[in-house]
């Protein structure tokens, strides 16, 4: 049907949700806002799906949710009794309509006989990821839009290993959402009815204490912790979001007893009233955190995102300004921890291993190096560092020591398999406490890690296109990178290409080589010194990510080459 005919046919529906309706009557007449809502399904990736709350199937609602669930209930069928029988686990953020989709999601699946556990209230992402793994369910459902605006929303699918579901089922479940044409007549059961029937399990404190049991295992250094945690001053935010909670009882359990909540950032609010943006990735995210820091003299100010899955962190300084860090920064300075803390304690595996994204900095690689340690590259998506995991455990090829990706996601122990802001909390902490107990801070230890390895800058700048012509402006964009190829980037030649949509790199002499990776759509620039420059789509926003990578014997340096080769991508997308 064309945009109007299903625009119509949501607007003819009688049962409408109201709210719904009510939305359609007001955009009456506008086109273009119709047009945008109506004009194609919403996208669902190998990462779910996640757009903006409306009416619409380019729209998140109980419509487009339960379309979802009924493309998993559908791929769930097709396999055994024993194992459709271990149900899905169901968690959510603080968002908007989060809670009404989980329980829409529970009751489509329980309407297919198949059981689900859902929180009683709002819990983190890796919460979810644990619990899938803990009650041996079959997948898992996360309600969430992660960092996104107040205006988004989103859904995310796990598989049983506690990693979102990987692309050959995510596909098959794909397959199903499709063949689901009318949105109205997806059965659903009676929240009250399933529970009563058992089929619907309302969970929470237990589950919430066996993962904080778990946290436990993530303080290496225990002594260090009682002897500094007590007076060590952090300022933690959770950004409105589900971190309040699991983050204040992990870092009371693990020692850290000298912290404060940003008290007007300390509720959920699904408006997210103090921020713009509730990303710990944006310095304005910081502003509330920074101003109570200087009033209590913080060591140091933690922020995480409102499914707590993503960190960010700022330090002190001397002066009592405070010092951002970014994501490539704080990973390597907690591998560097990680990796001291182990090898102090006699307890660095003579097989250690670390994993990160092809987009992330080579500066947490020299360290891993400088402790014989091995940096594995994946493709982005922590997924694929999941599944590295899962290869160690069944090979013991390898150790986990801890898993990244720049965009602030950090992983120490491996009971969750996705990004683990709680965890994170945590093990950044015992880290400042580290350098407190030599009169140092975070940014101290920065500097010692560059003052050996290396200075490294990086950026990731982001480029929206929004609409019924995003998809194809993001395309064409990926085109041009590929086919015309610049030879150079603001005077440094290209030495290799990495192109990884056909798991090759191709050198200047023309020289090809194979790159042992799944297909993706992303392409890599390797430069004649050193700095890298990665392209590629989001797979779950209308946006191309430009990646930068530079290396120099300064900072500064480092920073002036950065800013040189972000002039020249801008330079190449207009020209």
């Amino acid at each position: 049907m064309s945009w109007k005919e299903t625009y119509n046919t949501w607007k003819d529906y009688a049962d409408l949700d109201a709210e719904l309706k009510d939305e359609l009557a007001n955009l009456a007449g506008n086109d273009a806002a119709l047009e945008d809502a109506f004009y194609t399904p919403m996208e669902f990736g190998t990462a779910g799906m996640r757009g903006l709350l409306g009416a619409g199937i380019n729209r998140m609602n109980i419509y487009t949710v339960r379309q979802a669930t009924a493309g998993l209930a559908a791929f769930m069928l097709t396999l055994d009794e024993a194992t459709r029988n271990r149900g899905v686990a169901i968690s959510y953020d603080s968002r908007h309509h989060s809670q009404d989709f989980a329980f829409e999601a529970a009751r489509v699946l329980g309407a297919q006989g198949i059981p689900t556990f859902v929180f009683e209230s709002l819990r983190p992402t890796p919460e979810l990821s644990f619990t899938v793994r803990h009650l041996h369910t079959y997948a898992g459902i996360m309600i969430t839009a992660s960092h996104n605006p107040k205006e988004y929303n989103g859904y995310k699918i796990y598989g049983e290993d506690g990693a979102q579901m990987p692309p050959k089922e995510s596909d098959l479940i794909t397959k199903y959402i499709r063949e689901v044409d009318d949105l109205f007549a997806i059965k659903v059961a009676s929240k009250e009815e399933l529970i009563d029937a058992g089929v619907l399990k309302v969970i929470g404190a237990e589950v919430d204490q066996d993962y904080l049991d778990q946290v436990k295992t993530v303080t290496i250094n225990k002594e260090l912790v009682a002897e500094e945690g007590k007076t060590m001053k952090l300022i933690f935010s959770p950004l409105h979001g589900t971190g309040a909670m699991l983050g204040e009882k992990a870092l009371r359990q693990a020692g850290f007893e000298n912290f404060t909540m940003v008290p007007e950032q300390s509720k959920p609010d699904s408006d997210f009233t103090t921020v713009k943006k509730p990303n710990p990735e944006d310095p304005a995210a910081f502003n509330l955190a920074i101003e109570l820091g200087k009033k209590e003299g913080a060591d140091l100010l933690v922020a995480v995102d409102p499914d707590a899955d993503r960190l960010g962190a700022a330090v002190r300084q001397p002066n009592g300004d405070y010092q951002l860090l970014t994501g490539n920064q704080i990973a390597a300075v907690m591998l560097n921890y990680i990796l001291t803390a182990h090898k102090e304690a006699g307890s660095l595996p003579a097989n250690a291993a670390a994993v990160k994204s092809i987009v992330s900095s080579e500066f947490a690689t020299k360290v891993a190096a400088s402790y014989g340690v091995e940096m594995i590259n994946v493709l982005t998506g922590f997924k694929f560092i999941a599944e590295q995991i899962k290869h160690f455990e069944d090979t013991n090829e390898h150790t986990f020591m801890m898993g990244f990706e720049e965009s602030y996601g950090y992983l120490v122990r491996p009971f969750v398999r996705d990004k683990d802001a709680i965890q994170s909390l945590v093990m950044l902490a015992e880290v400042a406490a580290y350098y407190k107990k030599q009169g140092k801070n975070l940014y101290d230890g920065l500097q010692e890690l560059f003052e050996k390895h290396g200075y490294y800058a990086e950026k990731t700048i982001s480029l929206t296109f929004d609409g019924v012509e995003g998809a194809k402006e993001i395309a064409d964009l990926m085109t041009k990178f590929r086919n015309d190829a610049p030879s150079e980037f603001a005077g440094y030649e290209v030495a290799a290409l990495e192109d990884f949509a056909k798991s090759e790199k191709r050198l200047a002499d023309g020289t090809v080589t194979k790159i042992d990776l799944p297909t993706s759509n992303v392409l890599k620039y390797i430069l004649a010194d050193g700095t890298w420059i990665a392209v590629r789509p989001s797979g779950t926003e209308p946006k191309i990510k430009f990646y930068i990578g530079t290396q120099a014997d300064s900072l500064a340096k480092a920073e002036e080459k950065r800013a040189a080769f972000e002039d020249a991508i801008t330079a190449f997308v207009k020209g």
